[in-house]
């Protein structure tokens, strides 16, 4: 594939990202800040939070395990994971920890459970999609081209 056909497959597969509400512009405002003297900036703070995610994630099944449940521990640990979505504009897992969040306060444990699942769920699809941006990106670089910027 040549280097047109990725960038055009970049900027639509991101275009579809957003469209479909699994980023916000927040992510477009990390993009801008990537340059040439940081230009892994976007898949370095990326990383850190599939690597937060996951470590959120066990934490909340574990509280969520518990027997009594901690509802502030389970809360502490969704609010937390909540800002790390919010600050890579990962908006479709921020909006589900919205909701975990109201389940946390009325210490309803059943939608609790719901809510960790579709976290687990949407974090996945997230992940898979910024994993196929990422690759494109490289196979652009590689080919010699640049990356498109998105606006």
């Amino acid at each position: 594939m040549d280097v047109l056909q990725l960038q055009r497959k970049l900027r639509e597969h991101q275009a579809a990202m957003l469209r479909e509400g699994f980023l916000d512009d927040q992510f477009s405002q990390l993009q801008k800040l990537q340059d040439e003297s940081s230009p892994d900036f976007v898949i370095e703070v990326v990383k850190m939070f599939f690597d937060d995610s996951e470590k959120l994630l066990n934490n909340m099944t574990r509280a969520l395990g518990q027997v009594p449940v901690d509802f502030k521990q389970v809360d502490a640990h969704v609010h937390q994971y909540k800002g790390s979505s919010a600050s890579v504009g990962a908006a479709r897992v921020k909006n589900v920890c919205a909701t975990f969040r109201n389940f946390c306060e009325t210490q309803n444990l059943e939608g609790c459970v719901r809510c960790l699942q579709q976290l687990q769920n949407e974090y996945s699809l997230l992940k898979n999609n910024l994993q196929y941006l990422f690759r494109l990106q490289e196979e652009i670089q590689a080919a010699g081209g640049s990356i498109p910027t998105i606006e």
